[in-house]
């Protein structure tokens, strides 16, 4: 029963409502204000540029930071603990553990940690749409695709000037880049994962899961993109502007 700390560490992590609280700080209440979400593209566009990157990278931390204690006190046998944190190694929840409990345990705190932003509940439920918390747990548990995921990202809002367009396009690359992975990493015997069928299944199944919530919670944003009302990025934020 001790493995399943982790997932509710990482609930009650991601449920920490940090866009509300620096919005708050600034006497303003972010649910009344733009899409009413307290995500951090909410933040940006109605607080200011400072308070939304800082919420941006609290948002992620809140997603990184129980993936990489699930990761070190479930560890998958022969691995070296994630971060070089060997202190935590010490406190392992089953050192034995085989490697797919292992793994159901790192992405059902991943997904925990999305969910506890995304449905927080000291707000009735409601939060942000969990792009920066999903950024923050796939930088645990495969980075190199998050790189991949940000240019992707980075390109299409160049393109579009849209951060909903972004966001859904990186979330639909995401499963696919999980899947290309799996064939092109290869076993000592020269085998891709996948032909091995030692692939991590919970990782890709989790990146299914997280990429179709990411699009199901931009719905609005499809509807304001039909209909041509969707606000377009710009680096200009609007601080402070008068909010009545």
């Amino acid at each position: 029963m001790q493995l399943w700390l982790c997932p509710l560490l990482a609930f009650l992590l991601g449920s920490v409502p940090f866009g509300l609280w620096i919005a708050k700080s600034q006497g303003i209440d972010i649910r009344k204000h733009g899409s009413g979400n307290i995500g951090a593209t909410n933040v940006f566009r109605v607080v200011g540029k400072k308070h939304g990157l800082i919420c941006l990278v609290l948002d992620a931390l809140k997603g990184f930071i129980p993936v990489v204690i699930a990761i070190n006190l479930v560890p998958v046998t022969g691995r070296d603990p994630l971060l070089g944190l060997e202190f935590l190694s010490s406190f392992a929840m089953d050192p034995a553990a085989s490697p797919f409990t292992a793994q159901i345990i790192h992405v059902l705190s991943a997904l925990l940690a999305v969910l506890g932003h995304n449905y927080c509940p000291w707000i009735g439920f409601k939060g942000g749409k969990g792009v920066a918390t999903s950024a923050g747990v796939l930088i645990a548990l495969m980075p190199a695709a998050v790189l991949v995921l940000l240019g992707v990202f980075i390109v299409t809002l160049f393109v579009t000037r849209y951060v909903a367009v972004a966001s859904i396009v990186a979330a639909i690359c995401l499963p696919i880049l999980t899947h290309i992975g799996a064939r092109f990493h290869n076993t000592e015997e020269g085998l891709s994962l996948w032909e091995a069928g030692v692939w991590n299944k919970p990782l890709f199944f989790f990146s299914l899961i997280i990429g179709l919530l990411a699009v199901w919670k931009h719905r609005s944003n499809i509807e304001r993109l039909m209909q041509g009302t969707e606000s377009r990025f710009t680096l200009k934020s609007k601080k402070n502007q008068k909010i009545t």
